[in-house]
C-alpha cells in the first residue's frame, strides 16, 4: 500500500517496508491510528499532513530518515519540542524527522557540562541540572524543546548573567544532508559550530548538544509583580530607567497583557489590560530581594508574587497559560532604545488589538549577551537594548487573521527603533525575516557554511539560509 497525500501516491509500500525494517523507532503513516496525534504541533495555526512521520529512537534512525527523504525527493521537517512558531516542525506531504523520543541527558557536575539529546524539553533539562544547582539560559515556557531554541539563539532568564543559550553551546553532533554524522566543536568543524550558534536548523539534524552550565539555584529570587493599566506608562518608564543600572545577575521582562483568569490576580482585572514586571536574580537570594525591590514599587501593585522560589518553579511558571492547541502568531523586533514615544506607541497598539490573548514582551538585553565577541556566533544584534516579542493568540481560527494583522501593524509601528529581527520570534518564513536577523557579513558567512553542509537545501524548512546554487 502506498503512502498518499490526498489521492496521490507518494511512496511505494515496498520502499516504506524497507525503511521501516531499518528503524529502531516508529514509522507513522497517514492511515495509522496514531497519525492524528503524531502530526499535531504546539501551534495549531499550522494544520499540516505529512506523508510520513519517522519517530527516531537514536542517531541511526536520523541518518536513515535523512537518506530516505533525500533519495525520495521529499521535503524534510525536523521536530524536537514541536514548538516552532512558524510551523517548521511539520510539512504537507513531506517527511517529519521527529526526534522527540530521544531524551537522553548526562550531567557532569564537576566539569559543569551537560550533553542532551534533541527530544529533551527545558523542564526535563532543568530537572537534571538543578539536582546539582546548575543551569543554562532556557525557555520561558518549559515545554519548549532545547534544540530549536538553542539553534536560534535562546533568550531566557539568565541571558544578562550567562548570555543567550547558544553562547553556552560547546559542541553538537549533527547529521548533515549527505547522511554523515559530524561533531561540530572548536576543534572539529568550527565553522559549523559557529553557524549552529544562532543560524537555526539550516545545516543538518542535531542529535546531541553539549552545554556549559553555571551555578544557579536551586533557590532564586524571582517572580512577577502586576500593575494596573492606569499606571502603565509610569510603570514602563520606571522599569526602563531601572534597567540602565541593573546588575547582570538580574534579568527582567516587562509584559503588556490581558489579565488571564488566574486566582493570584483580582477578579476585577480579569480580561483587562495589566502590566507585568517579571524577573530572575541569578545570585544569592538575599541580594536578589534587595536588588529587585524597586521593581515592586513602581506604582501600587495589584499583585506581587516576587520572592524566593525554586528556579524550576520560575522556569515553569508560565506553562499553564501556554498549552498546545491554540492559534499563535509571534513577530519580534530588536530595539535600540525604549523612549517615552516607544512606550506610548506600544500601549496604543496593545489597546487597538482584539485578540483574547495579546502580549507585548519587552526583554531587557545587555549584560553578558552584549559582551560576546563581535561575530563570535551567528546570533547577531548583540547591542540590542531590548528584544520585543509581539504575540497574538486565539483558541480557534475565527478572527485570527485580524489578530495577525494587529501583530504585523505593531511590528511596523516599531520601525523608528527597530535594529533587526530574531528568528525564534518570527511566525513567517521569508528572506526579509532572514535578512533582518543577520547583518550582511554574518549572512554571507552562513551561506558559506550552508554551501558546504547542505548545498542542495534539503533542510529548508526554517528561516532559510539559501545555498549559492539555489538562488
Amino acid at each position: 500500500m502506498a503512502a498518499t497525500v490526498g489521492d496521490r501516491d507518494i511512496i511505494g509500500g515496498a520502499t516504506l517496508g524497507e525503511l521501516e525494517a531499518t528503524l529502531r523507532g516508529h514509522l507513522v503513516r497517514p492511515a495509522d491510528p496514531d497519525y492524528e496525534q503524531a502530526r499535531a504541533v504546539w501551534n495549531a495555526a499550522h494544520d499540516k499532513h505529512p506523508a510520513l512521520i519517522i519517530r527516531c529512537a537514536g542517531t541511526a534512525d536520523i541518518v536513515r530518515a535523512v537518506e530516505f527523504a533525500r533519495s525520495e525527493g521529499l521535503q524534510v521537517a525536523v521536530r524536537g519540542g514541536a514548538h516552532s512558531i512558524a510551523g517548521f516542525s511539520t510539512s504537507d506531504g513531506g517527511v517529519v524527522i521527529d526526534t522527540s523520543p530521544m531524551k537522553g541527558i548526562r550531567v557532569d557536575p564537576a566539569a559543569r557540562r551537560a550533553v542532551a539529546q534533541p527530544g529533551i524539553a527545558w523542564s526535563e533539562f532543568d530537572h537534571e541540572t538543578q539536582a546539582f544547582g546548575l543551569a543554562v539560559t532556557g525557555g520561558l515556557v518549559s515545554s519548549t524543546g532545547i534544540a530549536g531554541f538553542t539553534l536560534g539563539g535562546g533568550i531566557g532568564w539568565l541571558l544578562r548573567k550567562y548570555g543567550v543559550t547558544c553562547d553556552n553551546l560547546l559542541s553538537a553532533d549533527v547529521v548533515t544532508a549527505d547522511g554523515q554524522l559530524v561533531t561540530a566543536s572548536e576543534d572539529e568543524h568550527p565553522e559549523l559550530l559557529w553557524a549552529l550558534r544562532g543560524g537555526g536548523g539550516n545545516f543538518g539534524v542535531v542529535t546531541s548538544l553539549e552545554y556549559r552550565l553555571h551555578p544557579v539555584g536551586p533557590l532564586v529570587f524571582a517572580g512577577p509583580v502586576f500593575y494596573a493599566a492606569a499606571d502603565a506608562a509610569e510603570v514602563l518608564r520606571g522599569w526602563r530607567d531601572l534597567t540602565a543600572t541593573m546588575p547582570d545577575e538580574l534579568t527582567t521582562l516587562a509584559n503588556i497583557l490581558i489579565a488571564p483568569p488566574v486566582p493570584f490576580l483580582p477578579e476585577a482585572v480579569h480580561g483587562q489590560t495589566v502590566i507585568g514586571i517579571l524577573g530572575v536574580y541569578a545570585g544569592p537570594v538575599e541580594d536578589g530581594a534587595k536588588t529587585a525591590q524597586p521593581l515592586r514599587t513602581l506604582a501600587e501593585p495589584i499583585a506581587d508574587l516576587m520572592g524566593p522560589m525554586p528556579y524550576t518553579t520560575m522556569q515553569s511558571l508560565l506553562d499553564p497559560l501556554w498549552p498546545a492547541g491554540a492559534q499563535n502568531y509571534f513577530t519580534g523586533v530588536m530595539l535600540n532604545q525604549l523612549t517615552n514615544e516607544t512606550i506610548d506607541t506600544l500601549l496604543a497598539q496593545h489597546a487597538a488589538g482584539r485578540a483574547p490573548v495579546r502580549e507585548l514582551h519587552l526583554h531587557h538585553g545587555g549584560g553578558a549577551m552584549s559582551r560576546a565577541p563581535a561575530g563570535g556566533t551567528a546570533f547577531a544584534h548583540r547591542d540590542a537594548a531590548y528584544i520585543l516579542n509581539i504575540i497574538a493568540r486565539s483558541p480557534d481560527r475565527e478572527g485570527f487573521d485580524e489578530h495577525v494583522d494587529w501583530a504585523r501593524a505593531t511590528h511596523n509601528a516599531m520601525d523608528p527603533w527597530n535594529t533587526g529581527g530574531y528568528v525564534n520570534f518570527t511566525s513567517e518564513p521569508g528572506q526579509d525575516k532572514v535578512q533582518a536577523a543577520y547583518p550582511p557579513d554574518t549572512y554571507a558567512r552562513l551561506v558559506n557554511v550552508k554551501d558546504r553542509y547542505d548545498p542542495t537545501n534539503l533542510f529548508r524548512l526554517n528561516q532559510n539560509i539559501r545555498p549559492t546554487g539555489s538562488r
